[in-house]
């Protein structure tokens, strides 16, 4: 009975790599037709897959269903997404078109056909979850010592910011809500066979436009004069699917619960109420307030990150739902810090914004501080803002500027993934010029040997 419940273990375990013992008479190797000095190559020979694989293939302890992708597959998929800042659907089909991404995914010869369905990266995420996705930031530093990317006495001296992950929503407007709540529950009601008196089907998105407009005109009363008129269209439509209900099933009822706590709520919230709901397909988003003159909120969820304050490598990055105040996010990013690199932090510069952390057994250096700053601080100090463009990388070449994964899981994946993306970017950049400075010193050396010697007249 061990023997069959350990093998029907291992079946469900992600697939390996196969093993070819000879090479396929009609088909090129992917090495032989590779440039075995693209920078891509080289960095999957730097790369550990196999404590990837081992670590992952503890979350298959089940005896049902067949063998998972193979971890390999998976993972570089999910790192190729990152480098380059694509959607699976683009990634997966972008695989098919080019070798050096299927040789960094681990095949042997060129595939014709998509690797998987691009759902079964959503599926892989939900099963990995934040801790699971770690072990991928993990491995990018891992990988960065051994290119000589950063060092490791970097890895004591932190410097630390947040920002604003935006996610995938509207900006948000009370008519917007107001129309949008009204549309669900009259979709839903229609769906399950519940009669309405009144649907308010055409004169909704009539109001939802003309407080629009008497927004954008600045004419505030009527605009409050719409949105009134949406909440009491709103209200009506609720008290008739809750009147109708207790005719139904439990399961149909159930089916209500969150449309109706979402209309209930916004109809009781006011301008200045607090925990507010922003948007109802991502209930978690918050608004949180830059202070920017083109952009004074945000909608989304704070990240923390953590960088080498000299190569600007990032060793930690994590959400921090709630919005907290960035002082209270520095102990819990300085713990990500220890348990991803096994490194103690001993400095750690931050900005004003963090005066009041409370952390007394790491050496914390706040910006614009005077008191116990040597030379070689003030020099660190001074490094600090370079964490600024390494987050405006992290947004416009990666995906942490909008947020496509659902729920508070998806943003803390998503936060995760981006920085081990923007590791390797950085990893990458350093293998080409490595290679570049190897292949100039060897035309320096054929051009200095090439030249005809001149002796010098007696």
């Amino acid at each position: 009975m061990g023997y069959y419940l350990a093998n029907n273990l291992t079946k469900m375990k992600p697939k390996s790599n196969k093993k070819i013992p000879q090479d396929d008479l009609f088909r090129m190797r992917l090495d032989n037709m590779l440039d075995l000095n693209h920078e891509l190559i080289k960095l999957s020979k730097l790369i550990d897959w196999d404590s990837l694989e081992l670590e992952w293939g503890e979350l298959f302890l089940s005896n049902k269903g067949a063998p998972a992708i193979r971890t390999r597959l998976i993972a570089g998929l999910h790192y190729l997404k990152h480098i380059h800042g694509l959607s699976d659907e683009a990634v997966v089909k972008g695989w098919v078109e080019n070798p050096y991404w299927q040789y960094f995914c681990g095949e042997d010869y060129f595939q014709h056909k998509m690797p998987l369905h691009p759902t079964s990266m959503t599926k892989w995420r939900n099963r990995l979850g934040e801790a699971g996705s770690e072990k991928l930031l993990i491995e990018t530093i891992k990988t960065g010592l051994k290119s000589k990317t950063i060092k490791p006495g970097s890895l004591k001296r932190v410097t630390v910011d947040t920002t604003v992950q935006e996610k995938n929503v509207a900006f948000p407007t009370d008519s917007k809500l107001l129309n949008k709540a009204r549309e669900n529950l009259v979709k839903l009601a229609d769906k399950q066979g519940i009669q309405l008196r009144q649907n308010y089907n055409r004169i909704g998105p009539q109001f939802a436009l003309m407080a629009g407009r008497y927004a954008h005109a600045k004419q505030f009363n009527r605009m409050r004069k719409m949105n009134k008129k949406l909440k009491s269209r709103l209200g009506r439509v609720v008290r008739d699917i809750e009147r109708q209900l207790p005719d139904h099933s439990d399961g149909i009822q159930a089916l209500f619960d969150t449309a109706l706590s979402q209309a209930k709520q916004l109809i009781a919230q006011e301008q200045k109420s607090k925990n507010k709901l922003y948007s109802l397909h991502a209930p978690e988003v918050e608004c949180i307030s830059k202070g920017k003159a083109h952009k004074p909120y945000e909608f989304g969820i704070k990240a923390s990150i953590a960088v080498t304050n000299k190569e600007g490598f990032v060793i930690g990055a994590q959400s921090c739902p709630g919005n907290p105040y960035d002082g209270h996010t520095l102990k819990p990013q300085l713990q990500q810090v220890k348990k991803l690199t096994s490194v103690e932090t001993e400095q750690c510069f931050v900005d004003r914004g963090y005066r009041g952390h409370g952390i007394k057994d790491i050496k914390v250096f706040i910006s614009g501080q005077k008191r116990g700053v040597t030379r070689s601080i003030k020099a660190a100090l001074k490094r600090r803002s370079a964490v600024e463009p390494e987050i405006g990388h992290m947004k416009n070449e990666g995906r942490l500027g909008r947020c496509y994964l659902k729920g508070a899981v998806g943003d803390a994946i998503n936060v995760v993934m981006v920085a081990a993306g923007h590791n390797l970017r950085k990893i990458l950049n350093k293998l080409r010029l490595l290679w570049l400075k190897i292949f100039s010193s060897l035309i320096r050396n054929f051009i200095t040997l090439s030249k005809p010697m001149v002796l010098n007249p007696a």
